[in-house]
């Protein structure tokens, strides 16, 4: 008789773990998918907002780099085969960003290596790698 409560408390605390991991999953889903449809229509200020508000204060996007996204324009966003695990609270995700200069129309692509780190007092996703290095190819 003693062992149904234990195994019932046991299930409990599966269940709600199982609860909470699903939570997390269904709010990765929701601000990938916000970050990269800001990303997708160049609003790199908007963007700034997705990284964590520490990272934010202390290593905030300087003038140099406002200026050179304000000379590209986003034509793709590809999040590839999507986000990989490395941790329970974080994941990172490699985008290949395809952009176009707005002065000489030249194309290219940059490859955008992200690292997201759930915050479980906030329960959200912050980016923790900063925006992405539209210098290098």
């Amino acid at each position: 008789m003693r062992r149904i409560p234990q195994i019932l408390l046991v299930l409990s605390i599966l269940l709600l773990a199982a609860c909470a991991t699903q939570e997390r999953s269904r709010s990765l889903t929701t601000t990938l998918s916000a970050y990269g449809g800001t990303l997708r229509w160049g609003d790199f200020a908007s963007a700034s907002q997705f990284i964590e508000p520490k990272l934010r204060v202390e290593h905030p996007v300087s003038e140099l780099d406002r200026a050179r996204y304000k000379q590209v324009r986003v034509t793709e966003y590809d999040e590839g085969s999507g986000p990989v695990p490395i941790s329970p609270t974080e994941v990172q995700q490699t985008v290949r960003i395809s952009l176009v200069n707005v002065h000489t129309q030249a194309e290219r692509s940059v490859i955008d290596r992200q690292t997201w780190r759930y915050d479980e007092k906030t329960k959200h996703w912050w980016l923790i790698s900063g925006l992405p290095d539209i210098t290098r190819e």
